[in-house]
């Protein structure tokens, strides 16, 4: 098991991410020793979206305005249709977003996370995955898009959906513990 100990996560989500997406990646950060903060738009509490309707809340940690990739080692983008589309709508989540790819740091996202990847603009020439609906999207943003379980390039850890976790959770885990990546060359 990696140890992740002063290493700090931002997980970037909105009202009507998918909760198992949300908490699940947060419990094997958390286990494997790394501090995790929920980042969003507002303070407060945002909710999850969970069988097909509204979830449980759970607390932000910090707002937008006041982090910038400096404060973490990684970023986890959970989906969920709403929470990925409302958030590639904002100027300053899509920011953030990219900010990480141009320090070349861990990123993952799954299901409809990868939209706001392509909103960002960072998916040209990667080996990507997603939810299956959004794989026209992932390929017109430039991305070598696979079904796969679980697909890493370069620091970019992708997933299709919930029953994808454990592999996606190993792999965020494992990339978090290697740290910065350096830039690919297409």
């Amino acid at each position: 098991m990696e140890n992740l100990n002063r290493k700090t996560v931002a997980i970037l989500a909105t009202n009507g991410f998918e909760e198992s997406e949300l908490s699940e990646p947060k419990k094997a950060l958390e286990k494997a020793g790394a501090d995790v903060h929920i980042v969003s738009l507002e303070s407060g509490e945002i909710k999850s979206w969970n069988d097909g309707d509204w979830g449980k809340t759970y607390t932000v940690d910090k707002t937008l305005d006041q982090v910038t990739q400096a404060d973490y080692n990684a970023l986890m983008l959970p989906g969920g249709v709403i929470n990925p589309d409302m958030l590639r709508k904002n100027k300053d989540a899509v920011s953030f977003v990219k900010s990480f790819f141009e320090n070349h740091k861990p990123v993952a996202a799954i299901c409809h996370a990868p939209w706001l990847l392509a909103e960002a603009g960072v998916l040209k020439g990667r080996n990507i995955t997603s939810y299956e609906s959004i794989k026209t999207d992932m390929i017109n943003a430039g991305a070598n898009w696979s079904d796969e379980e679980v697909v890493v390039d370069s620091g970019l850890v992708t997933s299709r959906n919930p029953d994808d976790l454990p592999a996606f959770n190993a792999k965020l885990v494992e990339e978090i513990y290697e740290g910065k990546h350096e830039e690919q060359t297409a």
